[in-house]
């Protein structure tokens, strides 16, 4: 009997040992695993869920219940950039990402940005007042915004555009949410800055001539350039 157990016991043992061994690489793995889960989901710069991230979330939400797709769009970002720089541009993107996140939170939704200074949210439609819900959004993005600057600080304030659509989970996001959201968006930008539009049955994109040119994700996909 002693011969046996000595063996189970060497076995236990190494196996142990090997688990071990074994352990920090699987660690490393499984780490890097989610790292590249989360980076596909996720934009690198503001930490919001992208594209992609915006489908999954989707995806995963109750089957059949309605959702507010807001599309918001920043008017005249790139003036931003141009006087002060991308590195202000892009501390602007992160403050005004944070406020759309939290404001996608308060109403248990979720927030994405598209590209450039396009972003997104789905939001549980416990109202049909997209009106009151776009002017939250509208209001709160426009407030301004303070920013290092070097050894100075310099205050901004930016408003936006947004198209709204109530749709159904069932529904393709691109095709119906926000596609329909993006029309509704144009329709907005068509009578000035910071005005919103709710999408109508049979509302059809407006003029080329009131259009501000390939979006940024158009552009991105068709060069294969990235844009910040």
């Amino acid at each position: 009997m002693s011969l046996p157990l000595s063996m189970i016991a060497t076995s236990m043992v190494a196996f142990t040992l090997g688990l071990l061994t074994t352990w920090p690489i699987i660690h490393r793995l499984r780490t890097k695993l989610a790292d590249a889960t989360w980076t596909t989901l996720h934009d690198p710069l503001t930490g919001m869920l992208n594209r992609a991230g915006l489908h999954a979330a989707l995806t995963n939400s109750t089957p059949a219940q309605p959702v507010i797709v807001a599309l918001i769009d920043l008017d005249n970002f790139k003036h931003v950039n141009d006087t002060h720089g991308h590195h202000i541009g892009d501390q602007l993107l992160i403050t005004i990402g944070n406020r759309i996140t939290d404001l996608a939170a308060l109403h248990d939704g979720t927030a994405a940005r598209l590209a450039g200074d396009e972003y997104a949210a789905l939001l549980p439609a416990r109202t049909d007042d997209l009106e009151r819900v776009a002017d939250t959004f509208a209001t709160v993005i426009a407030q301004p915004v303070t920013l290092p600057a070097g050894d100075d600080a310099v205050t901004l304030t930016v408003t936006a555009s947004l198209g709204l659509v109530l749709a159904d989970t069932t529904d393709c996001l691109t095709q119906a949410g926000l596609h329909r959201a993006d029309i509704a968006m144009y329709h907005a930008k068509r009578h000035g800055h910071s005005r919103h539009a709710v999408y109508r049955p049979g509302m059809t994109m407006p003029p080329a001539q009131h259009h501000r040119g390939p979006r940024l994700r158009d552009r991105r996909h068709s060069t294969g350039e990235v844009t910040a």
